[in-house]
């Protein structure tokens, strides 16, 4: 049964291998009917893709922020009397600890989610929970609303400048 299941995986690996060739050996292009050395744009010096390609970060990383920068700060704005614990601008979340809003006696604990760069209503997860447990929906969504308010303020404010 070992031999087998070696078989097996050195069959996916010699498969694998060979399908990152690219077009180094003749073969035509899928589906363009070109040799490689035909191909219009690219030199032909150029070397083929390689599988550790896929593991290689070539994205400038300040193109690929996936955030909105007008939910991010209106965020840190709206929510100022939660403390910040952790906050990652690149996948877009935002987590913050215990803290009580003035004039209130309940104490909220929030995780704000931002998952697109649009300035949208879609773009925007907040999750609040009370120290007695998840908070009120209408008070999410009034925080949500609230955020986006903000948001659109600042990028009225910037498109002014």
């Amino acid at each position: 049964m070992r031999g087998v299941s070696r078989i097996i995986i050195l069959m996916v690996l010699g498969f694998t291998l060979a399908a990152c060739g690219g077009g180094r050996f003749g073969s035509l292009l899928k589906g363009t009917g070109e040799k490689p050395d035909q191909r219009s744009g690219i030199e032909k010096n150029e070397p083929p893709g390689k599988l550790f390609d896929l593991f290689t970060n070539v994205d400038n990383p300040n193109v690929t922020i996936g955030v909105n920068k007008y939910i991010w700060n209106a965020t840190l704005d709206v929510l100022s009397f939660l403390p910040v614990e952790a906050a990652d601008p690149f996948s877009g979340v935002i987590v913050m600890g215990w803290g009580r809003p003035s004039g209130s006696a309940r104490s909220y604990r929030a995780t704000v989610y931002i998952q697109d760069p649009a300035l949208d209503a879609r773009s925007l997860r907040v999750a609040l929970v009370s120290k007695s447990g998840p908070a009120n929906r209408d008070t999410v969504r009034a925080i949500e609303d609230a955020i986006l308010t903000r948001a659109r303020q600042m990028r009225i404010a910037d498109s002014k400048l």
